[in-house]
């Protein structure tokens, strides 16, 4: 049997490969400590819940849900943004739903990109970015994340020919996996640069709400200061080249419902939407119905979540630096990324491989997230801060 060229650059997989070392600890009696997967382990907020659960009752909910049925949640989504960043937004024409933000991120390359095209990526960066350019027969140019550059890339360096076949780049910041945060300013050079080169801007937009300290003083003036990650659309306000995801598995922990949402430039919107269609109907009402209750409801919860998560990092880096691990304490996201101490630092798949076996304590290696996330290791904040002391302690065994 033959199979397409196109699913070639898909069959390494560093996660499945370490989900493999974890059943086996598992199988070995390890009590396991899985830090490996941004999957947060805060409950959804009870009005959310609430709505989902009155919906099941209502047999207008059980049918097929096409775009012009998802008015409510479109309106929704557009009103939080218009509070949040104070950028009006049309919910006709500038906002889709999506099964998750990771649905858009891997099927927007198929509207934009024709087979050869460049997409320039941030390396380390989501694996699902790279999915979708590949799907779409797509070139990837990784764009390198450095700690001197604070893990920001570097538009100078790309190289000319690069540039002349490329048609989108793809930014996410506060980032996944090395929770660099990035200012307006960086944003407004971005879009500078992609109006400059014709290419389409998409930001992936899920730790929107998870920072923990002040970027830069762009927020000052905006109705809800707890937002201080800015948009894309903050520098590209008339939405001319860029669009935005968005989930609510982080602020509203929400992740199983796989619940998000895109908004920007009307026409990326409806090509996505095209693409859209011909692969899937949306969600269940029911959840369009929770995600709406959780988006215009009370926000209590996310500021809880914020805290929690500044919490556990606190209590996470200062253990790791008690056992002489210095690591840098994370601005923003869930997740702690951490250079490796030799010998490790050539081969982070062999540490999380061995970490796992030895002690039961999974993380993420950083060559799952590209060529310059290796020497690094990811690891998710998503357990109470007893157990992440006591991951610590066994990590400290193993070193």
């Amino acid at each position: 049997m033959q199979f397409a060229k196109r699913l070639q650059p898909l069959q390494s997989n560093v996660f499945a490969d370490m989900d493999k070392a974890k059943a086996k600890a598992l199988a070995a009696g390890q009590q396991l400590i899985d830090l490996s997967l941004g999957s947060s382990d805060l409950p959804a907020a009870a009005h959310a819940i609430e709505a989902i659960a009155q919906s099941l009752y209502d047999p207008s909910t059980h049918g097929y849900l096409l775009f012009h049925g998802t008015q409510a949640f479109r309106k929704a989504a557009a009103q939080w943004y218009e509070q949040k960043f104070g950028i009006c937004v049309d919910p006709e024409t500038e906002v889709l739903p999506l099964i998750g933000s990771q649905e858009g991120t891997a099927h927007l390359p198929l509207a934009v990109l024709n087979p050869g095209d460049f997409a320039l990526l941030l390396d380390p960066g989501y694996p699902s970015h790279a999915g979708g350019v590949y799907l779409a027969s797509g070139q990837i140019y990784p764009m390198p994340l450095l700690p001197e550059n604070d893990f920001l890339p570097v538009f100078a360096d790309i190289p000319a020919h690069v540039l002349a076949q490329a048609r989108m780049m793809v930014l996410s910041y506060p980032h996944n996996p090395t929770s660099a945060i990035a200012p307006l300013s960086f944003f407004q050079a971005a879009v500078a640069f992609c109006q400059q080169h014709n290419l389409v801007l998409v930001h992936d937009f899920p730790y929107v709400d998870l920072v923990f300290e002040q970027i830069g003083d762009w927020d000052k003036n905006l109705p809800n200061p707890q937002s201080l990650a800015p948009s894309i659309l903050q520098a590209d306000p008339e939405k001319t080249v860029s669009i935005e995801f968005f989930t609510l598995s982080k602020s509203y922990n929400m992740g199983g419902f796989r619940i998000g949402y895109a908004i920007g430039n009307a026409e990326l919107i409806r090509a996505l939407r095209q693409v859209k269609a011909a692969i899937d109907f949306n969600q269940y009402r029911g959840i369009l119905n929770g995600a709406i209750a959780a988006l215009t409801g009370p926000q209590d919860g996310v500021k809880t979540v914020v805290n929690t998560f500044r919490q556990r990092r606190d209590v996470f880096v200062n253990a790791l630096h008690r056992i002489g691990w210095q690591v840098p304490k994370p601005k923003a996201t869930m997740y702690v990324w951490a250079k490796l101490p030799e010998p490790w630092n050539q081969d982070s798949v062999e540490f999380c491989t061995q970490l796992v076996e030895k002690t039961g304590v999974a993380a993420s290696p950083g060559a799952g997230f590209g060529k310059f996330g290796e020497g690094y290791v990811r690891f998710a904040l998503v357990h109470e801060p007893p157990v992440l002391e006591t991951a610590v302690l066994r990590i400290a065994e193993f070193l």
